[in-house]
């Protein structure tokens, strides 16, 4: 038998914020002045759930030419309008937490300063603050393993009994990738099947989670 959970990791953008939306928009206009139009949905297969670094390098690689000077601060200033006019929670994430007993934390592929403005914007610092690990803080990000193993690690937990949530399609093949048990929430922008796969279960109302943890191990 499956051993319960007990520890769940987030991740954060798509999964406690609702911030890819809005980051597929801004990326889309930006992308489209530098000469690579991409759609929106286009820019969410391409980049979503990666870290900002390897969207840099990915973005370099199809222009063949390095970004001009400025550019990334730019775009971070964009993503920080944009995000303080209209970020919220992900629907439902709010009571889902209320009910969760275990304990948690957060792994993004977000770094720490977006990390604190984007949950300190909706309220949810405070729930994990101290507890919040970046891909930043590991030699690569996901699809590797490497930020899940380092979040379990420093919260004193083994993989095997780890949950991670996340929305991403990079971010479910680092749960597995970490010997995790992944929960897909694809409820946002992605769809369930890039989600879908072994040692996962696909789902799209966050209120749904605290029962699924539970179940998970029985």
């Amino acid at each position: 038998m499956t051993k319960p959970v007990e520890l769940v990791i987030f991740d954060c953008d798509g999964v406690l914020v609702d911030s890819e939306r809005i980051a597929a928009r801004v990326d889309a206009t930006s992308l489209a002045e530098l000469g690579w139009p991409l759609s929106e949905a286009e820019v969410v297969e391409r980049f979503m759930g990666r870290s900002h670094a390897d969207m840099i390098a990915d973005i370099e690689k199809h222009l063949g030419r390095s970004l001009p000077d400025g550019w990334e601060a730019e775009q971070l200033r964009l993503y920080r309008t944009a995000m303080e006019a209209e970020l919220t929670a992900v629907d439902g994430v709010v009571e889902a937490l209320d009910q969760i007993r275990l304990p948690t934390c957060v792994a993004s592929s977000s770094g720490h300063d977006a990390l604190r403005h984007t949950l300190g914007l909706t309220g949810l610092y405070a729930r994990f603050e101290g507890r919040i690990h970046s891909a930043a803080d590991v030699a690569n990000g996901k699809p590797a393993p490497d930020l899940f193993l380092r979040a379990a690690q420093h919260m004193g937990f083994d993989p095997e009994v780890c949950a991670v949530v996340e929305d991403s399609r990079y971010g479910v093949q680092a749960a597995r990738a970490a010997g995790m048990r992944a929960f897909g929430y694809c409820g946002g922008l992605t769809p369930a099947e890039w989600l879908d796969g072994p040692g996962t279960v696909v789902f799209d109302d966050m209120r749904e989670l605290p029962a699924l943890l539970t179940r998970a191990g029985h």
